[in-house]
């Protein structure tokens, strides 16, 4: 979001009319709309270049569609993408939510559910982000666990300690030389450090 807490919006519509007007309804409801285009292949510059919360991509556009549009933004990650159709097909649909789209909006769209549709995405998007950086950090963790018990193992068959025994130490040296469980744990495997 920018500094006075807008929410920054990319627009992509080919239809000049109903660009216009989606821009405008947008700032009239107190969106910062960042860039607007006619051009899918412009749309994903653009959402490079400016960092916008939300993108709002017509499907049917020159240079990508609004799909592929929304395909090659996904992986920057940072955006939410809201798909704006004049068809309401579930196989479109679909080809949108896999391409990385939060929601859509069926033209000819209602001012008022621009605004809705618009939360929707940023908050299916936020929410999205927030699940895997918790899946990411589970399996982090977990990484670490299997390193920390091929450490364990190690000092179990080379220096005949208990588990426990094996556990303090790689406890104690992370804490006396202010390192991590990880790092140990990789230094007595490589058979850098040991008891």
């Amino acid at each position: 979001m920018s500094a006075a807490g807008a929410v920054r919006v990319v627009v992509a519509e080919d239809e000049a009319i109903i660009r216009l007007d989606l821009v405008e309804t947008l700032r009239e409801q107190g969106f910062d709309v960042v860039a607007d285009t006619g051009r899918g292949d412009e749309a994903v510059r653009l959402v490079a270049e400016h960092r916008p919360d939300v993108a709002i991509l017509d499907v049917k556009m020159p240079g990508l569609d609004g799909i592929e549009a929304a395909r090659r933004i996904a992986p920057q990650r940072g955006t939410a993408v809201v798909i704006l159709t004049a068809f309401s097909q579930r196989e479109l649909v679909e080809h949108a939510r896999e391409a990385g789209a939060m929601t859509y909006l069926v033209k000819p769209y209602r001012r008022d559910a621009l605004a809705p549709a618009v939360a929707l995405a940023l908050a299916r998007y936020r929410e999205m982000e927030a699940l895997e950086g918790r899946i990411g950090d589970l399996e982090d963790r977990l990484e670490v666990r299997k390193i920390v018990d091929r450490a364990k193992g190690r000092l179990l068959d080379d220096h005949q300690m208990s588990e426990q025994d094996a556990y303090a130490f790689l406890q104690r040296t992370a804490m006396s030389q202010r390192r991590t469980m990880r790092d140990v744990a990789g230094d007595v495997l490589e058979a850098r450090i040991a008891p």
